[in-house]
C-alpha cells in the first residue's frame, strides 16, 4: 500500500469518529453548563472537571493501546471471553481510574485549602470523585471494548478508533457522571 493510499485509509476510518467526537464534546459543554449551578454549592468543584476528563483519556487511553496493539499481535481476540491479558488490562485501568478520581478529589481540596480559596468539604470532593470515578470506569470500559472489537471485525485498524473514542466517551459520560454525582452527594450528604 502506497503513502498516498494508506494516508486516505486513515482519513476514511478516523473522520466520521472524529464528527461524532465534536458532537460529544459540544454535549459535555452544555452539561457543564448544568454544572455551573452546584459551584455555588461545593466551591472549587470547577477546578476538577478539567483533571477528571484529561485523567479519564490517560487512563482509558492506556487501555486501548494495549488492547489495540494485543489485537495486532494476535494475542488478544476481538471477542468477550475471559482471556487473561485482557482481563488484567480492563483490572489495572479499573483500579486506576478510580484511584486517581480520589487522588483528584484530595488534591483539590489540599491545592484550594493552601491557596487560601473558598472549598467545599474534603469528604464531599472525595464523595463526588469516588461516584463519577467509578461510573466513567465502568461506561469506559464497556464502551472501548465494543468499539475497539466491532470496529476491528469490521476491517477498521483499532489504532484510528482509540483516541477519538476515548476522548468522546470520557468526555460525555465523564460530564453527565460528574452532574449525577454531584446531584447525589447533594442529597446524600
Amino acid at each position: 500500500m502506497g503513502v498516498r493510499n494508506e494516508f486516505w485509509a486513515i482519513y476514511r476510518e478516523a473522520l466520521p469518529v472524529l464528527l461524532v467526537a465534536l458532537g460529544g464534546g459540544l454535549f459535555a459543554g452544555l452539561v457543564l453548563e448544568e454544572i455551573l449551578e452546584s459551584v455555588e454549592r461545593f466551591p472549587g468543584l470547577l477546578v476538577m472537571v478539567p483533571v477528571f476528563l484529561a485523567t479519564r483519556g490517560n487512563v482509558y487511553g492506556a487501555l486501548g493501546g494495549r488492547i489495540a496493539s494485543g489485537l495486532h499481535q494476535g494475542l488478544i481476540e476481538p471477542r468477550f471471553e475471559r482471556d487473561e491479558r485482557l482481563v488484567n488490562a480492563v483490572v489495572a485501568s479499573f483500579i486506576n481510574g478510580i484511584g486517581i478520581s480520589v487522588v483528584i478529589g484530595v488534591i483539590t481540596w489540599l491545592a484550594l485549602l493552601v491557596l487560601g480559596w473558598e472549598s467545599a468539604a474534603l469528604y464531599e470532593f472525595v464523595g463526588i470523585m469516588l461516584i463519577a470515578g467509578t461510573l466513567t470506569s465502568i461506561v469506559m470500559i464497556v464502551g472501548l471494548l465494543v468499539l475497539i472489537f466491532a470496529g476491528y471485525e469490521y476491517g477498521y485498524d483499532p489504532d484510528n478508533l482509540v483516541g477519538p473514542a476515548v476522548t468522546t466517551l470520557g468526555d460525555i459520560f465523564g460530564m453527565l457522571f460528574l452532574l449525577l454525582s454531584v446531584g447525589l452527594v447533594e442529597v446524600i450528604l
